[in-house]
């Protein structure tokens, strides 16, 4: 009995589909380093000046500058857009400033609706093939489309899923520093055991392209049903239409396309943010139904296994609790309520639960601290809380999710301000990387592979210098 308790709470900590697709993840890195020097071949990919830049913000002023800035840096200014979406504070006015063609959307629709507005207004689709989507707190790397183009070279690819990592502005208090270390560490584990593999060529299930910092071919996306009623969030169900509707592959590796972001330094915002993500989800998942395909038995197992082991998680603390009060109920008390609470401790051991509950969950945080090089504290014990309190809030969501519809509308976390780095060079910095001559259609390009000093060498950036040969 106490070694089945302890089996299913580490289960629950880990979930089979971290076992399953960091299974695939690690089989796909095994093949790439069998391939053929990545030097050799030349890769088919845009030029930075094809990649229009739309950013959809709500009362972002304290942000909106810098992340005009970071895109210019990547694309010539007249590619980067703004809606924004019915904010009450300045953020048209220092996009504007910034560099941007910016909007003010009145009344406000919702991200979704905000994105479909951008699209037509400044007819996006009709001017540029590709399109990143930009979150008003995201940072692109200078090296986000180097790293990124090449992954279309391939041509049933129609989009790439950007990598997050948490902004390097680590909040001033210690409730900060502990959610951003805990939303850092869930970052690394979700896209290094789950998205990696789930992007391998012959699996095709990559269940969200986030909409923070994530490209798009245009061709597709009157395909897509952007701005879906009743959602609360528009990635996930924009990453399901790709499925549904086979419109083509979804590329994601760990080295390309990587954006910083600032997460939530307060519980208040992270408990709104956390709860929207999960009602996005379920909303979804209710939307689109049960399909057959790979990708939907991947998110129907993802979906079972997340409430099986959110509901473990919320028992976890009380069964630790009840454990602990009957092992010393067992010690302190006589006659028959004593052998009651010695049983009780018997089967309920406390020893054991916790060892599973807390060892797994310090491995996961060893595991992301060595990917992310950073030390691990001694208050990344308090993560197993923070796992306990997202299994609460999935909970509610899928409750939620079959209730009243969401409008779509939105309330950003308190943001903290940020300088603004200038924008001049960038693009034309990245344009010489990518110079090429025409092929078949008009906008795409053949350019031989990157120099080796173009981008760091390390055994998973390897893929992006391939062009993508090895997703």
């Amino acid at each position: 009995m106490t070694a089945t308790f302890a089996v299913v709470v580490a289960v629950a900590t880990v979930g089979v589909s971290t076992l399953a697709w960091g299974t695939v993840g690690i089989s796909r890195l095994l093949a790439e380093f069998r391939i053929a020097s990545p030097w050799g071949a030349p890769s088919m990919f845009y030029r930075s000046d094809e990649v229009a830049v739309l950013i959809a913000a709500h009362n972002e002023e304290l942000v909106i500058a810098e992340a005009v800035g970071a895109a210019r840096r990547l694309v010539p200014p007249g590619n980067v857009f703004v809606v924004s979406d019915g904010s009450s504070d300045d953020t048209v006015g220092r996009a504007r400033r910034a560099g941007a063609t910016a909007v003010d959307l009145v009344p406000n629709r919702g991200k979704a609706g905000a994105i479909r507005a951008g699209l037509e207004r400044f007819g996006i689709a009709a001017r540029f093939p590709l399109l990143l989507l930009l979150d008003a707190d995201s940072r692109p790397r200078p090296d986000y489309l180097r790293t990124a183009l090449p992954l279309f070279t391939d041509d049933g690819v129609v989009a790439v899923a950007g990598r997050a990592t948490t902004a390097a502005d680590t909040p001033r208090t210690v409730v900060g520093r502990v959610l951003t270390a805990y939303r850092e560490r869930t970052y690394v584990c979700t896209q290094y055991l789950h998205k990696f593999g789930q992007a391998a060529r012959g699996a095709d299930a990559v269940a969200i392209v986030p909409g923070f910092a994530s490209l798009y071919r245009t061709d597709v996306l009157d395909r897509i049903d952007i701005d879906a009623p009743g959602l609360s969030i528009e990635d996930f169900n924009m990453t399901f239409e790709v499925h549904a509707k086979r419109l083509g592959r979804i590329a994601f590796h760990p080295d390309c396309a990587v954006a910083e972001t600032q997460d939530p330094a307060t519980l208040r915002d992270y408990t709104a943010q956390v709860r929207r993500w999960s009602l996005g989800f379920w909303q979804t998942v209710r939307r689109h139904g049960v399909r057959y395909g790979l990708f939907w038995a991947s998110v129907g197992v993802f979906a079972i296994e997340t409430v099986v082991s959110s509901l473990v998680l919320a028992a976890a603390l009380p069964v630790l609790l009840v454990a602990g009060l009957a092992a010393v109920a067992a010690a302190v008390v006589t006659g028959p309520a004593a052998q009651t609470a010695a049983a009780l401790s018997a089967a309920l051991p406390v020893g054991p639960l916790a060892l599973a509950f807390l060892l797994v969950d310090a491995l996961m945080t060893v595991f992301a601290c060595a990917l992310s090089r950073t030390r691990p504290r001694v208050w990344m014990l308090l993560f197993p809380l923070l796992r306990v309190w997202d299994a609460l809030l999935c909970l509610r969501a899928l409750v939620s999710a079959w209730g009243r519809p969401s409008d779509g509308r939105w309330r950003s976390p308190d943001r903290r301000p940020a300088a603004v780095a200038p924008a001049a060079g960038g693009a034309d910095a990245v344009a010489s990387a990518s110079v090429s001559a025409p092929r078949r259609e008009s906008r795409r390009r053949t350019s031989a592979a990157p120099s080796p000093g173009a981008i760091t060498a390390s055994p998973l950036r390897a893929a992006a210098r391939r062009g993508g040969r090895a997703r």
